[in-house]
């Protein structure tokens, strides 16, 4: 199979978020056949689901925000967390911010560094399993990550003790299952253009929290 990079350049197109239009990214033009073509792929050649593809409502939710609210981050350290295209990182270094755009998947990685490059912005990248450090971020970016039950209650759970540690903590959510109910303060709501191909609806609203 193609190195990361061929495969990301061949199977996708340069693609600005609705919600995000300032930023592109390589995004899939056609999210069924590559899903298909990666699972098919994944049993030969070890290729995890493309999650780096697509602009998911949370990382658009985020990214909008920050991008607004440039001067919260701007000269501070920042962690993206889960940052699949790395459409939250980028929009954190076009506000000024030194980020760290973390996630574990190599083809998540080689996009962030695509996509960083196709706006003009520097980052560092890690494929380091963060969770557990205490590296004294100011601020920590998380888009759309309580999808999954143990991954969610993990990640909550270290999110916390970077909190009470002096990290500013913003998480994008749309509603996931395991997103938590309490210990969070909505700061804004947007109605995110997305596809049901990926979700159970055209228009999802997803809103940007603090945790408390």
């Amino acid at each position: 199979m193609n190195d990361p990079a061929s495969f990301i350049l061949a199977n996708t197109a340069l693609i600005a978020p609705p919600l995000v239009p300032e930023i592109r990214l390589h995004l899939a033009t056609e999210v069924v056949p590559l899903w298909r073509k990666t699972e098919e792929e994944l049993a030969a050649d070890g290729v995890p689901p493309p999650y780096w593809a697509f602009a998911w409502a949370g990382g658009q939710a985020l990214a909008r925000y920050v991008l607004d609210h440039a001067e919260d981050v701007r000269g501070k350290s920042v962690l993206d967390f889960g940052s699949g295209s790395g459409i939250v990182g980028i929009a954190a270094a076009m506000a000024g911010a030194q980020v760290l755009a973390a996630d574990i998947d190599e083809f998540a990685a080689c996009a962030i560094a695509l996509n960083a490059k196709a706006n003009g912005v520097s980052l560092t990248v890690t494929r380091d399993d963060i969770i557990g450090r205490d590296d004294a971020w100011d601020i920590i970016l998380v888009g759309d990550m309580c999808y999954e039950r143990p991954l969610a209650e993990r990640l909550l759970a270290w999110l916390i003790t970077r909190k009470q540690n002096g990290a500013r903590v913003l998480l994008g959510d749309p509603g996931r299952n395991y997103f938590p109910k309490s210990g969070v303060e909505k700061l804004a709501t947007f109605n995110v253009q997305t596809t049901r191909e990926l979700e159970d609806r055209e228009i999802r609203e997803t809103s940007v929290y603090a945790l408390i």
